[in-house]
């Protein structure tokens, strides 16, 4: 399961330099090889905002040895005013959304309503740091009614809106799937079997029609939008993986459609990483990866420490 993570932090990596080029820009000079500098002015290596959370969220679950939401959302502070789980001891990017959420907790609002919950606030700030959570709900056997709650409070420290919460359940329960070894373009159409509708509106589900409906398999390059709303950047994410059959191939074809490249990059990532594992991680990447070595002892000590939740509803 490390390989997930690993692969995470280095798609992650990839993409900082590029964040918010665009798709043209890099089509005439594309991403093949991991750089530093660029977008934030950080060396090689250098991962961002979203690894440092998906840290954090497993720091806390190692703390408390279950999901607390103020003591994640005291490891997010910690992140955002000390520099803590990052790759450079300070934080050099992070979402406006998620930034005042943090805060709002600070100043002693309860950590469930801190997120923004407005339509506009669907950013991809929650989905970046859903991996851990997948890997929780997966190794403690939560079913699908079983998880919803967890996945949108989590969700919620910083986007509170269905919107997010529907699009970190879809990517939780995918990373079920492929974790249980399904093919990935079959686990993209057993998503059609599961019972989104009991539990978020017809409207939140539409935006996801082109992953629900099976359709994200067969759209073209052009047809895929790589913002950083938390729709275009799922879509993103699933599309490259499942268009690509290796680790390298994905992660570069994310990077290179351009926009928020570092989060479409590290989901990427950590989709091909569990699929494909460590090895196929080129080794020139992981060894330019800073903070490497604690980030391989912190995911392994997460996903041993995982304990089976006795109210947990299994699958």
């Amino acid at each position: 399961m490390c390989d997930g993570i690993l692969g995470f932090a280095v798609g992650d990596a990839l993409g900082v330099p590029v964040e918010f080029f665009s798709r043209s820009k890099l089509d005439n000079n594309p991403v093949k090889d991991m750089i530093g500098f660029g977008t934030h002015l950080v060396p090689e290596g250098s991962f961002s905002d979203d690894t440092s959370m998906v840290i954090a969220t497993m720091a806390s679950i190692i703390e408390t040895s279950e999901i607390n939401y103020d003591n994640m959302m005291c490891k997010f502070y910690e992140w955002l005013e000390y520099g803590k789980y990052s790759s450079l001891d300070t934080v050099f990017d992070v979402g406006i959304t998620t930034k005042y959420s943090i805060l709002k907790f600070k100043n002693g609002i309860s950590p469930l309503l801190c997120g923004a919950n407005d339509s506009k606030s669907n950013g991809n700030g929650s989905l970046m740091r859903m991996l851990p959570i997948a890997y929780y709900l997966y190794k403690n056997n939560y079913d699908f009614e079983g998880s919803v709650d967890i996945v949108n409070h989590v969700s919620s420290l910083t986007h509170a809106h269905e919107i997010s919460w529907l699009g970190c359940k879809i990517f939780c329960d995918y990373v079920g799937l492929i974790l249980d070894g399904v093919n990935k373009i079959d686990a993209v159409n057993k998503l059609r079997e599961y019972d989104y509708n009991s539990y978020y509106t017809l409207d939140s589900i539409d935006k996801y029609r082109r992953i629900l409906s099976g359709d994200i398999v067969n759209l073209s390059r052009d047809e895929i939008k790589s913002s950083g709303y938390v729709v275009d950047t799922l879509e993103a994410s699933l599309w490259s993986f499942i268009n690509s059959d290796n680790y390298e191939d994905a992660v570069l074809k994310a990077i290179n459609l351009g926009g928020d490249t570092d989060t479409i990059g590290a989901l990427t990532g950590a989709l091909s990483g569990i699929v494909y594992g460590r090895k196929q991680i080129p080794k020139k990447w992981l060894g330019k990866l800073r903070k490497r070595e604690y980030l391989e002892n912190i995911s392994k000590k997460y996903l041993y420490s995982i304990k089976n939740d006795v109210n947990n509803k299994r699958r």
